[in-house]
């Protein structure tokens, strides 16, 4: 067994994302994707779901991973695609546990979360979201990623001429 340090990895997370005030708190929106307070309400729903991902210390006295630690992979493996192993020296988590955490993670969220937003969309969705593109300036634009239509520097590499 590799001694991971999960303690060390729990607070420098907790520090850099989740402390008041924290290290990286004009950064947070931008690495994961959503709002803090959004974070965190998922990462409670989550938790209330699945006791997997509540804190636990070993019988030999050793806390385990935390729930941001868990959570914090499964979503960075979703968001970034990234490898299940790649995020061990950050967060502290082997290869097995990241993938556990990411199954855990995606059964609890379609659970939790999924009558509202993994449903189809309905005709108030589709026309709201043409009014926000079309203020935007990409009238008549749906669910398109391919960054072929128009000139964006910031375009993803890996989004170009890929269609959702």
């Amino acid at each position: 067994m590799v001694n991971r340090d999960r303690v060390e990895g729990h607070k420098k997370l907790y520090r850099d994302y989740f402390a008041t005030p924290c290290v990286y708190e004009s950064f947070f929106r931008r690495r994961f994707r959503m709002s803090r307070p959004l974070f965190l309400r998922i990462v409670n729903e989550v938790e209330q779901y699945d006791s997997y991902f509540i804190q636990r210390t070993y019988a030999i006295g050793v806390l385990g991973l935390s729930s941001l630690q868990k959570i914090t992979v499964a979503y960075r493996i979703i968001a970034y695609g990234i490898p299940a192993d790649s995020v061990d020296e950050y967060i502290r988590i082997g290869e097995s546990t990241a993938i556990e955490s990411l199954r855990r993670f995606v059964k609890a969220a379609i659970a939790m979360f999924g009558d509202h937003y993994l449903r189809s969309l309905n005709n108030i969705d589709i026309a709201r979201l043409l009014q926000t593109e079309e203020q935007r300036g990409f009238p008549g634009m749906f669910r398109s990623i391919d960054c072929m239509h128009w000139k964006w520097k910031n375009c993803p590499t890996a989004w170009q001429d890929l269609w959702i």
